[in-house]
């Protein structure tokens, strides 16, 4: 797998580390467990940091020295991509190891497989985890991808032996960059039902009035939305988890941000910033809340609900990309269009007001998470993509230039 800005290892919460990050992760170690020999590698982004690492059983870890060995941030990162291939490329010449499939986890990895694989036959599998078409309508100006970013997309999806989709909504979106529908596949991100499980009674009075929302500290997650939204849910409190560590927050533009809406709007002593949580903390946190919020402008996958629902927690998200379809609306939780604020408050009310549908949408959210989106399944889908991979001919491959 190659992952160049998102190492599995990395701490959450930062601006370019979240879902896939998790994704890469458990995804590796759930073939790892199926028998396969996995290797993840990622760019070198500290003095000194080890060439590898293992992760977990049959996971290694390799940290690529493309560029300064400093964090940088990934819409940055474009120069050092045809570096990073070449090292690549360099190391499986040399007979160390060779992968039977590359698969690329974002759009700058799936350049670097390209440089490494060259002109031999290791077929390349591409998850783009976001796409810049949709980044740049959402975002406009403030999108700070690079200009040629959605071109060398629409180029890496005709050249690459499959496509991988992480929900149908995002398979449209693939057919409109230019993608062939017959290389693309359909699977799912996971869940980790194991760590993610339902805990104390959804009815107990610690959580009653409580809303989690839980994603990096970025405006397109919407976080502004819910806060807005708290005036109109009287006695609920709001617990946005994630960003920087707690003790960093009051340095964060962004969390001062939502600090001072909550003041304006007379809120403040509801709203609770709790900064990054720990991951093996996180399912206490699930359990202790009574809906989880998920509100971003745009979300190709989103893995939040899923945890949440795995720990019997209903969800009230915004109907936008994966969303729209991991959480059932009126069956796992409810569906809100996106930016309409007073329907997420008479959403959320509605969830925390009326116990019998809370616990409905609960047991339904269980029985969903751990039957379609397990890791073993999301693997086993995986490993008969690579076998149908392995077994195609040869694609030509593009030149691309910086």
């Amino acid at each position: 797998m190659i992952s160049e800005h998102a190492s599995p290892l990395a701490t959450l919460g930062g601006p370019d580390a979240g879902g896939q990050n998790v994704h890469v992760a458990e995804l590796a170690t759930a073939l790892a467990a199926r028998g396969h020999d996995v290797r993840v590698y990622t760019r070198r982004d500290a003095a000194g940091q080890p060439a590898g690492g293992a992760s977990g059983a049959g996971v290694t870890v390799v940290h690529v020295p493309a560029g300064p060995p400093e964090p940088l941030p990934k819409d940055e990162l474009l120069p050092h991509t045809r570096p990073f291939g070449r090292w690549l490329a360099d190391e499986w010449d040399a007979g160390h190891w060779r992968p039977d499939v590359v698969h690329a986890h974002f759009w700058m990895s799936g350049l670097a497989a390209l440089v490494a694989v060259g002109e031999s036959p290791v077929p390349i599998v591409q998850t783009y985890h976001a796409l810049g078409a949709e980044k740049l309508r959402h975002l406009g100006n403030a999108d700070t991808s690079p200009a040629a970013r959605i071109g060398l997309e629409r180029m890496l999806g005709r050249q690459v032996h499959r496509v991988i989709a992480q929900s149908e909504h995002e398979v449209g979106q693939l057919v409109a960059l230019g993608v062939p529908r017959t290389a693309i596949r359909v699977v799912p991100s996971g869940v980790d039902t194991e760590l993610f499980r339902p805990g104390a009674p959804m009815l107990s009075g610690q959580r009653a009035g409580r809303i989690l929302s839980v994603g990096r500290l970025v405006p397109r997650k919407g976080f502004d939305d819910l806060v807005r939204a708290l005036p109109l849910i009287p006695e609920a409190e709001l617990l946005v988890a994630g960003g920087p560590p707690a003790d960093e927050l009051t340095a964060d533009p962004y969390a001062q941000r939502l600090r001072a809406l909550a003041v304006r709007l007379g809120v403040a002593d509801r709203l609770k910033l709790l900064g990054s949580v720990p991951r093996d903390r996180m399912p206490e946190l699930y359990q202790s809340a009574a809906v989880l919020a998920c509100t971003p402008w745009y979300e190709p996958f989103g893995r939040t609900p899923l945890e949440a629902m795995a720990c019997g927690v209903p969800v009230v998200a915004y109907a936008v990309g994966g969303l729209a379809e991991s959480v059932v609306d009126q069956v796992t939780g409810v569906q809100v269009q996106p930016r309409q604020i007073r329907s997420l408050a008479l959403a959320l009310r509605r969830v925390l007001s009326e116990d019998p549908l809370r616990m409905s949408f609960a047991s339904a959210g269980v029985d969903r998470a751990r039957s379609r989106y397990g890791w073993s399944r999301a693997a086993a889908d995986m490993e008969s993509v690579y076998a149908e991979v392995a077994a195609a001919p040869e694609l030509a491959r593009a030149e691309w230039a910086e």
